[in-house]
């Protein structure tokens, strides 16, 4: 069902210095009327696995809009509580375009089924971090997706 509070900041230089929009926990309508979802069963900030956040290009702030402009290097900040980790990105935003069903993104270890298509670095052990939203603005059959790998977690000054 989802969360009702904020369990992180995500923060995307590319998208500004003003960019902070709040992490909760799920991916309903409510949820990701008020944020960025974290589907259910995907890693936690900085944890083993595959973090996967779901966001809106349109309507509720939009905060994955510009998805597409994000290039492979960029940077995408997931503050907590506890720490501040920091994920690059392996793929650019519109290198993946996948039907809704495809379910292998969403994996905690995801590997494309089309072999050579852009996919994520995965290693065993490895904390990935997976961005998807709609592909098209007003039309939802397909989404992008965009992996990456934690950097790097520091613990949050206090």
């Amino acid at each position: 069902m989802g969360d009702a509070r904020a369990s992180a900041v995500v923060r995307i230089p590319r998208f500004g210095a003003d960019f902070a929009v709040p992490l909760l926990d799920g991916t309903s309508d409510d949820v990701l009327a008020r944020g960025l979802g974290r589907y259910d069963d995907s890693a936690r900030p900085g944890g083993r696995g595959n973090l996967t956040l779901a966001g809106h290009r349109v309507t509720h702030g939009e905060p994955f809009r510009d998805l597409p402009d994000l290039e492979v290097g960029d940077e995408v900040v997931v503050e907590t509580r506890d720490a501040v980790h920091t994920y690059v990105l392996d793929t650019a935003g519109d290198a993946l375009s996948v039907p809704f069903t495809e379910s292998w993104v969403l994996d905690r270890r995801p590997a494309n089924p089309d072999g050579d298509g852009p996919g994520p670095v995965t290693t065993p052990g490895a904390r990935l971090i997976t961005l998807t939203t709609c592909a098209e603005l007003f039309h939802t059959d397909d989404r992008l997706v965009a992996f990456g790998h934690l950097l790097r977690s520091e613990p949050r000054e206090r």
